[in-house]
């Protein structure tokens, strides 16, 4: 196995590794990408997907899109519902991960990228100039190496990242099965979950019923609040199988790379802080990481580092008004529901900054402003 060199090994073939993987690929670069699990592997996620990424990519994606869906529908503590139009070009994607994750390992795997799926990476050394990715099935060389292994994958710490910049919130999801599903709308409940929020997302064929809890304060049964929820769904959470796991939030710009590797996807915390939106921003990170890594095999010594200010000036500068637009609204959530959520016209900006239209930073200032003054009493 050690007769090849790759010109990058990828640990992870999520949305980052595989997206790298093809940009990477599709370059003439030789890629190797290594996953611990069989594909197709079921992944817990609501599969909300920004139609933004077509635009990243030269294929189709309708293969990988269980449905559409352009309405929101809200509600707090499970009443004072009422429902809003996103108004996007292209409605938000609905998507079921183990056949949209696939479906893009399956492109780059078409422009030349190699698959070792059911590998379980065990350790990372370096031998010369190159790492050395050590796995079950034996060891693979790299003159560079992407970690995308997600927030719980060991590769970043075995690199050096002990103490990344991040906040560890947690979620709980549910898959239910629905024969001959009709619903076209995204549910959004808010004052349940202290810091957080449940959702609803429909596939073709059935629910992604979750909750995420997002300031990693406070102890709450978040089991107890999805079956409450799920009641409204005439769903049984007993009889669905559900998936717990952290989610890595982003909490300031940190460094993203060593001499020869890179941290993308949820490893390098670039999951929105406000909406905990994570597929766009991985997908972004994974391409950003190809286009650094095709420089430093071409010979740019600063490519890596490179990377790193990139993520931070393209990326983390929108997350640090999220982060803020965050704080300020989980303070105060019934005012948020109220002034913020309800506002109108403020789901048609949520759908424009999810497609790229609109920035956190030409928003988040004012919403805080409008939260504030719900925060001030009337003399």
């Amino acid at each position: 196995m050690m007769s090849t060199l790759y010109d990058c090994i990828i640990v992870g073939s999520g949305p980052a590794g595989a997206s790298a993987a093809y940009h990477l690929a599709k370059r003439g670069r030789s890629v190797l990408i290594l996953e611990k699990e069989k594909l197709p592997r079921y992944k817990p996620c609501g599969g909300g997907v920004s139609p933004v990424i077509q635009q990243w990519f030269d294929f189709d994606f309708s293969p990988a899109i269980s449905l559409k869906v352009s309405v929101n529908h809200y509600t707090w503590q499970k009443g004072d519902s009422f429902e809003a139009n996103l108004e996007t070009a292209e409605p938000i994607w609905m998507v079921r991960r183990e056949i949209f994750d696939e479906f893009l390992v399956k492109q780059s795997q078409k422009q030349g990228a190699q698959l070792r799926d059911e590998t379980l990476v065990t350790g990372i050394h370096q031998q010369g100039d190159y790492p050395i990715v050590e796995t079950r099935n034996g060891n693979y060389q790299g003159r560079y190496l992407i970690a995308a292994d997600g927030g719980r994958g060991p590769v970043a710490t075995w690199l050096g990242f002990k103490k990344r910049k991040r906040v560890l919130a947690g979620a709980l999801e549910a898959e239910v099965p629905i024969a001959n599903q009709r619903e076209r709308r995204v549910f959004f409940e808010f004052g349940l979950v202290k810091s957080g929020y449940l959702w609803n997302f429909p596939k073709a064929d059935g629910y992604s019923l979750g909750i995420g809890a997002f300031s990693g304060r406070g102890k709450q049964n978040l089991k107890a609040l999805l079956a409450d929820y799920a009641q409204l769904f005439d769903v049984d959470l007993c009889q669905a199988s559900t998936c717990a796991h952290p989610i890595s939030l982003w909490n300031g710009n940190q460094p993203l790379h060593t001499d020869h590797a890179l941290l993308a996807g949820e490893a390098a915390c670039v999951i929105d802080p406000f909406t905990a939106e994570g597929i766009r921003p991985s997908i972004f990170s994974g391409i950003k990481a190809a286009e650094a890594i095709d420089s430093a095999v071409s010979g740019d010594p600063n490519a890596l580092q490179n990377y790193s200010r990139t993520i931070a000036e393209q990326w983390g500068s929108e997350m640090m008004w999220a982060k803020r637009l965050a704080d300020a609204f989980y303070r105060v959530p019934k005012i948020g529901y109220q002034m913020g959520v309800k506002r109108p016209g403020a789901t048609r900006t949520l759908g424009k900054i999810l497609t790229g239209e609109r920035r956190y930073s030409e928003v988040a200032h004012r919403g805080i402003k409008r939260l504030m003054e719900g925060m001030t009493p009337v003399s």
